[in-house]
């Protein structure tokens, strides 16, 4: 059984950023280091007092310390994981470009004054069950030992237990719609027409490789791109000075091959006749 920090160093980059960011900010709220409401979501404290910062911060607070907090932590270790790892392996940019869709996609949702709410964690969450539901609709997903369904289904019964345990379906449903919305986008719109409309900005790309963490296939920078210029530079001058290195030795390893010729060649006449002269000549 791996330890606690093994357990941690196995979670891929992205979500162990997210969740350890969730975590952070759930534990801060406990120890009272900071009003959950300065964090919130305002549309008005954005464009009138230029706080910025809000259409950030409410992505991170998953609520308070308590069952609804573990199972949402427990979601994003597990589905986040797994769609990292398979999906989304070696396709790091892809995987942050899905939450930086998401969170723009439920921005624009929770502009229409119906749909607002301050806090977007709940609804960020249930976007990955509902990605990863599309990716493995199949899998067969054993809910709490006593029964199974396939994963196809998996959000529906999330929003049916949400309904059972009195939470509000806003949340769940928004990000269903967010997670269908880039599912389509990225997987089922293209497959049909042959035209991926969602690509993953440059942008994004040179972030993930500035960050250092993760793999992209097809990304146009470095992880480091220094550090892969430095490397090539002293290869080739490694190789050069190895080959020139091996031609001299190869040079002064082998003069009695070519100072002593078969008379035949005339090239290797002329130089033996010349010593010969000048050995003549004493």
């Amino acid at each position: 059984m791996s330890s606690p920090l093994e357990y941690y160093n196995s979670i891929p980059p992205v979500t162990k950023t997210y969740a350890a960011a969730c975590l952070f900010a759930t534990s801060a709220y406990a120890l009272q280091l900071y009003n959950v409401w300065n964090i919130a979501l305002f549309y008005s404290d954005v464009f009138k007092r230029f706080q910025i910062w809000r259409l950030i911060t409410p992505f991170f607070f998953i609520g308070p310390f308590s069952l609804n907090f573990a199972f949402r932590l427990i979601t994003i270790l597990y589905y986040g994981a797994q769609l990292e790892r398979a999906p989304f392996d070696k396709r790091t940019a892809d995987f942050v470009w899905m939450y930086v869709f998401g969170a723009a996609s439920l921005l624009v949702m929770t502009a229409i004054p119906y749909l607002w709410t301050p806090f977007l964690g709940p609804s960020m969450v249930f976007i990955l069950p509902y990605v990863w539901s599309r990716e493995f609709p199949n899998a067969r997903v054993n809910i709490h030992g006593l029964f199974e369904l396939k994963g196809f289904y998996l959000p529906y019964y999330m929003i049916a237990a949400d309904l059972v345990l009195g939470n509000p379906l806003k949340q769940s449903m928004m990000g269903i719609a967010a997670g269908h919305l880039y599912y389509f986008l990225t997987v089922l719109y293209p497959l049909s027409t042959g035209n991926n409309i969602l690509k993953t900005p440059r942008l994004i790309h040179k972030l993930v490789a500035f960050w250092g963490e993760g793999f992209q296939i097809n990304s146009p920078f470095r992880n480091d791109p220094a550090e892969g210029v430095a490397f090539r530079g002293r290869g080739r001058r490694l190789n050069g000075s190895r080959s020139t290195s091996t031609r001299s030795e190869q040079r002064d390893s082998e003069p009695d091959e070519t100072a002593t010729p078969p008379p035949s060649s005339s090239a290797s006449g002329v130089a033996f006749r010349g010593r010969s002269n000048r050995l003549g000549s004493r």
